[in-house]
């Protein structure tokens, strides 16, 4: 076996998933607070989307890149949130956001190379940068800053070896969302670093609350000729096992990155593409529906954490997660997974599993009903009094 495959890390909530369920095929209550998966079934028309493109013989390969209206309907849909241009020839269907960020270090990554990133951040990020063979260089993400990223802090992260920096708002696993004055100052400093690419991970771009405010890196020209951009439907359209995310390259980046996807892939999924297609071009009153939902249980779920005993939470500002801190129970985080899950059936997410800087510690996840939410804070009280 390659040595490089030893570097490759995992995503821990799908091995605490894959116990709840385990535990829940013996009997055992289990409520799932753990995955981060819209508990929202897939919108009806777009489900029905798919069924029809079967019906209709879509059964075939299609464009390595994706589907041409898929790709033009993707450059209308971010015109239209945000009136930049985006030219359907760099936007690349592919099958999950991952594959972004597996294709953006490999293809940037290598022995020697630094690839900057969030700490605590998608699990994903760390081991695909130690897969590529370059140094992995995290940068921290501070409660006392609302867990936006600090511009100063990135841009003295750089050396001549650095090759990539990521980016990730609204944020998983913290909910928080960064400034567009701060990612504003981010750009600039790149501006004396133009071997330096961006890859802003924004899958959770329509899942921004009240009081913040959503800002795309698509907005500055000054980096859009080193930008990639990470973003899909599993989260905004809760179509996690369809499997679709997108990308959108530099065009110094598109045609090896479509190379890649012929060699890994060599297309996405046809019939999931026209399903894309609906979500994107039909009503998205959905869209706002799920959005309001993950805002109210963010409010809920954090004002019941910060109600039990040495447990404090800020309150989030996107995506569908509330990362609480929990160093004042005097018991660590992995403690706190272990026996939430297996004596109180509660699954949640170490910190630590979103890196060093998240000790001390939980992610709960937002994306379950309001009844499992309030049973899950009260098992944690429980556990705690117990504990």
């Amino acid at each position: 076996m390659h040595e490089r495959a030893a570097n490759l890390g995992t995503e821990t909530a799908f091995s605490v998933l894959a116990r709840a369920a385990e535990l829940a095929s013996q009997g055992r209550d289990i409520i799932n607070l753990g995955i981060g998966q819209p508990d929202f079934p897939t919108p009806p028309h777009i489900v029905e989307a798919g069924i029809k493109a079967l019906r209709d013989g879509q059964h075939g390969y299609t464009p390595s890149k994706g589907i041409p209206p898929l790709r033009e309907a993707v450059a209308e849909n971010l015109h239209n949130r945000y009136g930049v241009e985006v030219s359907p020839d760099l936007v690349q269907i592919l099958p999950g956001g991952k594959v972004v960020i597996f294709f953006a270090t490999q293809l940037l990554g290598e022995a020697g190379a630094e690839i900057i990133y969030p700490d605590p951040g998608f699990p994903i990020y760390a081991s695909a940068i130690g897969f590529s063979g370059a140094k992995g260089v995290p940068y921290t993400l501070n409660e006392a800053e609302g867990f936006g990223f600090d511009a100063d802090a990135i841009l003295g992260k750089i050396t001549p070896r650095t090759r990539l920096i990521i980016i990730n708002s609204p944020a998983n696993p913290t909910g928080g969302v960064t400034s567009k004055t701060e990612i504003q100052k981010l750009i600039q400093g790149l501006e004396a670093h133009p071997q330096i690419y961006l890859m802003a991970d924004e899958i959770y771009d329509q899942l921004v609350f009240d009081g913040a405010e959503m800002a795309t890196a698509l907005d500055f020209p000054a980096i859009r000729d080193r930008l990639i951009i990470l973003n899909g439907w599993s989260k905004t359209y809760a179509m996690t096992g369809w499997r679709l995310g997108y990308g959108i390259w530099p065009s110094s980046l598109m045609d090896v990155a479509d190379r890649l996807a012929i060699n890994v892939h060599s297309c996405v999924n046809a019939a999931a593409q026209y399903a894309a297609l609906e979500a994107l071009t039909a009503s998205q009153t959905c869209v706002e529906t799920m959005r309001q939902a993950f805002q109210q249980r963010g409010k809920d779920i954090s004002k019941g954490l910060n109600a039990l005993k040495g447990v404090s939470c800020a309150e989030p500002k996107g995506a569908f997660y509330a990362f609480c801190n929990i160093t004042d129970t005097g018991k660590d985080s992995a403690f706190w997974q272990k026996t939430l899950l297996e004596e109180y059936g509660v699954a949640v997410i170490s910190g630590t599993s979103f890196g060093e800087a998240g000790a001390g510690y939980l992610r709960f996840s937002c994306a379950n009903s309001d009844s499992a939410i309030a049973e899950a804070l009260s098992r944690f009280s429980r556990a705690l009094d117990e504990s």
